[in-house]
């Protein structure tokens, strides 16, 4: 059975080992996460290095998705690295403080008192201390706690309902930018987006850096989904990151909103990855525990395109198992996902002659015909994306004779890169070839019916025209196809 939800797995010092990372591969890794939080820009370029190499070794194809860090809400350090609030207690968050103590401490953002006022309330540590603002007195932010507990250094900052006012891109960001252009990443996830532009600055730095990766924005402001529409007209692909979003808009409105931007990604035809504490107690247990596997399994029944792993995979003590299990739990939820093929979808005028064979080639799927697999051959992969928006068990398989394009179909839902295509231009041929390619990798057996999407003349970009529907093996013996 083929997975179609993809699997992220962030790179980290559990997984640095070649033989690890080997297995995570083996296992079922479809896309590495280089988080720019953490380490240098040459040990990001050996990581990726090391990992294309494997993948190459293994003979299949990883994606790389690079995540900024984005700005540092975060408090300073204490002096004696932590301390205990409790419920009632006088503390500043002060903006010249060096080294905190009982009653105060510094801020690496240094804008937070122009941010609130009297009133506000502020989460820190994911909304383990919960700090009421009493004054704002020039750079000093007075509050009381009304959630105690343990405050250690450099702890994040969140306002309760959004409005603090750190752009989205930093210093380090534009030059974290640069290396992923270096490296050519396949996708670059911006951290704190609040609108489109924030996405459109990215993109424009990107490509002045010579880079063309996919967009990606990390949804974890409460202004961010007020501004979804706008953010996701300037994005190629969406983060529903859960725990930040959490702390701004409260842990209840975290499942609806997910289901929502799953479901609006689709509908515009956008890629969408859902993160944060997937499977958090496999970093120190070998197994998941039933919360989340259901947590997983939902994400897969609600359409997403990829689950993601953070610390289980970069920190935890099983980041293969931890694949293992996320692999297990999407083909086993997979089995019940609902295909709700919308009747209209004909009757729907589409903008440009790819989408309609996208279109056309999804109703065929459900026409009752048994088609066992597409083969979308792809020069950009534009096809084969607007067909994974459509619900479907009937796996995809992106030929494309570009690296570039491989690796970045391995974050669309059902559908598989496969290298092909290099030099041909005979379309019989290249039929021919595309069905002994998919013969071989067992998606289809001679009898089965097919669908072929392939641009003619062969080898233009954005120019998929043609789908032809093939029973296999007739090819061979008939020497003809029908196409549509």
């Amino acid at each position: 059975m083929f997975r179609r939800t993809k699997i992220v797995a962030t790179l980290g010092p559990a997984c640095r080992d070649p033989k690890v990372l080997a297995r995570m591969i083996e296992v079922g890794v479809d896309v590495v996460r280089i988080n720019f939080s953490h380490g240098t820009k040459q040990e990001h370029i050996e990581s990726v290095e090391l990992l294309r190499a494997l993948a190459k070794e293994a003979g299949t194809t990883v994606g790389v998705l690079a995540d900024l860090q984005g700005p540092k809400i975060r408090i300073g350090k204490f002096e004696k690295s932590k301390i205990k609030l409790e419920i009632g207690d006088k503390f500043i968050l002060d903006a010249d403080c060096e080294l905190g103590n009982q009653e105060r401490v510094g801020l690496d953002y240094k804008e937070l008192p122009n941010d609130v006022e009297t009133g506000a309330t502020l989460m820190l540590d994911d909304g383990r201390i919960v700090l009421g603002v009493s004054l704002v007195r020039g750079r000093q932010v007075h509050c009381v706690v009304e959630q105690g507990g343990y405050l250690s250094n450099n702890k994040g900052i969140n306002r309760k309902g959004g409005g603090l006012g750190a752009p989205a891109l930093t210093s380090k960001d534009m030059e974290d930018i640069k290396t992923a252009a270096a490296f050519n990443a396949d996708y670059l996830a911006v951290s704190f987006p609040r609108s489109g532009d924030d996405i459109r600055q990215a993109r424009e730095l990107m490509q002045e850096a010579g880079g063309n990766s996919m967009l990606m924005a990390k949804i974890e402001r409460s202004e961010a989904i007020l501004a979804l529409d706008d953010i996701l007209s300037a994005s190629d692909a969406i983060m529903v990151a859960r725990g930040d979003l959490a702390v701004e808009v409260g842990d209840a409105a975290v499942p609806a909103l997910q289901k929502r931007m799953i479901r609006t990604s689709r509908a515009n035809n956008k890629l969408v990855v859902t993160a944060t504490q997937m499977m958090e107690s496999m970093i120190t247990n070998p197994i998941p525990t039933r919360a989340e596997v259901s947590d997983v399994a939902n994400a897969v029944l609600d359409g997403t395109d990829a689950v993601m792993l953070s610390a289980e995979s970069a920190a935890g003590e099983y980041p293969v198992e931890s694949v293992e299990a996320m692999a297990r739990v999407c083909l086993e939820a997979e089995k019940e996902y609902s295909v709700n093929t919308d009747r209209r979808m004909p009757a729907i005028y589409p903008k440009t002659i790819e989408e309609a064979i996208a279109r056309a080639t999804m109703f065929t799927t459900a026409s009752g015909l048994q088609i066992r697999a597409i083969a979308a051959l792809t020069q950009s992969g534009e096809t084969a994306l607007l067909m994974s928006r459509r619900s479907s068990k009937v796996p995809i398989f992106a030929l494309s004779p570009k690296k570039s394009t491989r690796s970045k179909v391995t974050l669309f839902r059902g559908v598989y890169p496969v290298e092909f295509g290099e030099g041909l231009n005979d379309p019989e041929v290249i039929l021919e070839l595309a069905e002994d390619e998919l013969l071989r990798r067992g998606a289809v057996r001679n009898g089965d019916m097919m669908v072929m999407t392939i641009g003619e003349p062969v080898g233009k970009t954005g120019g998929t025209n043609t789908m032809k529907l093939i029973k296999v093996g007739d090819f061979k013996r008939k020497g003809h196809t029908d196409s549509a």
